[in-house]
C-alpha cells in the first residue's frame, strides 16, 4: 500500500511544482490567463501558486511521516476543486477547445484524494 501512496504522492508533487511555481513567480502563459479581464487578482493567483508549492513539499515530507502527507493531498484536492469551480465558471467544460484542459483539475482531484486515503491506510 505504501509503494502506491508513494508513486501517487511523487505524482502529486511533480505536478503541484509544475503548477504551482509560475504561479507564485506570476511568470509565463498560465498566470496571464488566470488573471485576464474579469478573471482573479494578481496576489490570488500567487496565494494560489504558493499553496500549490506548499502541497508539492506536503506530500513529499508526506513520505517520511504519513499525516502531512494526508493533510498535504487534501489541501491540494480543495486547491483542484477550487481550479474545477474556476473553470465551470469560465464555461470552459461547454467549450470543446478547452473542456480537455479543464478536465486535468477534476482528475487531479480524484488522484489527490485516493494518495490521501492511500497514505492514511499505509500508516
Amino acid at each position: 500500500m505504501f509503494v502506491f501512496a508513494a508513486v501517487l504522492s511523487v505524482l502529486l508533487a511533480v505536478v503541484g511544482l509544475a503548477a504551482g511555481l509560475p504561479k507564485a513567480l506570476l511568470k509565463g502563459s498560465i498566470p496571464a490567463q488566470l488573471q485576464s479581464p474579469g478573471g482573479l487578482s494578481a496576489p490570488l493567483v500567487r496565494f494560489i501558486g504558493l499553496a500549490e508549492l506548499a502541497a508539492a513539499a506536503g506530500l513529499l515530507a508526506g513520505l517520511f511521516w504519513q499525516p502531512i502527507g494526508v493533510a498535504a493531498a487534501l489541501g491540494f484536492a480543495v486547491v483542484l476543486v477550487g481550479a474545477i469551480r474556476f473553470h465551470a465558471t469560465s464555461g470552459d467544460y461547454a467549450n470543446p477547445e478547452t473542456r480537455g484542459k479543464a478536465l486535468a483539475p477534476a482528475i487531479l482531484t480524484i488522484i489527490a484524494i485516493a494518495a490521501a486515503v492511500t497514505l492514511a491506510l499505509a500508516s
